[in-house]
């Protein structure tokens, strides 16, 4: 029917900007709703990497509705995430977000869609950029039209291979109604556990975002001693849902280096099953 296939015309249409006033307080908020162990991050004084997702929360989905049906949104999944920071989120930022459909492409029992976000400083400066990636489950678009996400993948033969870091980490049992408040999250497949069966999952799920969150300050901790300065892009496939309680374990492989840029791939696993997929991250040398 001619009302299920994806409208064209809103590719490349930006959204009106999005205000976002950074505080402390919010910072430190969603480092502890991560379990971020850095100090300077539990104070508000850096950002966790993905809060970078909290100023253009707002801005997420309105590209994709101009795009999809709005009696196909209820299908929609996050399927991919692919930041690239120019620099740390600070505490007094005034920051501007906006974002558009790119593309698409029929993927597997559905169809893979685009959205590009950048957030700026009121002056202009480039904070960061976002790539995300949205499956719409159970339809297919008949061909592919536009720009999609740049690639990232995993080479399995890596698995064989000595990582370069793992990091073990707990997702505690009331991490998703912490993490939904500090990002500003309130989808009930998070925080209502009759709902997420509903939508056949076994429980309440946590959320994708708040998994990669965990990978990015293991990133920040095992690979760049510490210091989010350095990360400059942490890219990822959501390929599982992880439950409250679980422990995820995510393994690091060295790949390349570029100049003063270090490619890591990885993956995360949580209780033997892959969760996150076609990790990348990418650090900078120390200034």
């Amino acid at each position: 029917m001619s009302d299920l296939r994806f409208n064209a015309g809103g590719l490349g249409q930006w959204t009106e900007p999005s205000r976002f006033e950074v505080t402390r307080e919010r910072l430190a908020e969603y480092a502890a709703a991560t379990n971020d162990p850095d100090p300077a991050a539990l104070a508000g004084d850096v950002n966790n990497a993905i809060f970078a997702i909290v100023p253009t929360f707002e801005t997420l989905m309105e590209p994709a509705i101009e795009v999809v049906p709005l009696n196909l949104l209820g299908r929609v999944l996050h399927g991919e995430q692919d930041f690239r920071f120019v620099r740390p989120i600070k505490p007094g930022d005034v920051l501007v977000s906006r974002g558009k459909a790119t593309g698409w492409t029929p993927a597997g029992t559905g169809t893979a869609a685009c959205v590009y976000i950048e957030c700026s400083t009121e002056e202009g400066e480039l904070v960061n950029e976002q790539y995300v990636t949205f499956f719409v489950r159970n339809h297919s678009e008949a061909e592919s039209v536009g720009d999609l996400s740049p690639k990232h993948g995993f080479d399995p033969s890596l698995a064989s291979t000595e990582p370069f870091a793992v990091a073990k980490q707990h997702v505690d049992d009331d991490q998703t109604f912490r993490y939904g408040p500090a990002a500003g999250d309130p989808m009930p497949i998070h925080l209502d556990d009759q709902i997420a069966r509903e939508m056949g999952f076994p429980g309440i799920i946590a959320h994708g975002l708040c998994t990669q969150a965990f990978t990015s300050w293991a990133a920040v901790q095992e690979l760049a001693g510490g210091d989010v300065h350095r990360l400059k892009r942490h890219a990822v496939r959501f390929a599982k849902p992880v439950l409250p309680g679980q422990e995820i374990i995510t393994t690091f492989y060295k790949t390349a280096t570029t100049g003063d840029v270090t490619t890591y791939a990885f993956q995360t696993t949580a209780d033997g099953v892959l969760v996150v997929t076609d990790g990348v991250v990418e650090i900078a040398e120390e200034n």
